[in-house]
């Protein structure tokens, strides 16, 4: 996550237009990097690493991004 906000599983992934491209599976606090960190599938076209995706948080789009595992 690049703002403040804890991708929950069944959370809409979307892009910058809001169209829907996926779902997260998983997501948590993650305390030894102090972010918000999460997995999900997306379609193929917005997985190459550093795409910036957004997370639709309570109908709010909160910003993050693709990242290589293990996270950066």
């Amino acid at each position: 996550m690049k703002e403040r906000g804890i991708p929950r599983h069944d959370y809409l992934i979307k892009d910058a237009a809001g169209n829907t491209i996926g779902k997260v599976t998983s997501g948590t606090q993650a305390p030894s990097l102090n972010k918000a960190v999460g997995l999900g599938y997306v379609n193929t076209a917005f997985a190459a690493v550093d795409t910036e995706i957004f997370i639709e948080i309570r109908n709010t789009p909160v910003k993050a991004k693709i990242v290589k595992f293990p996270f950066a």
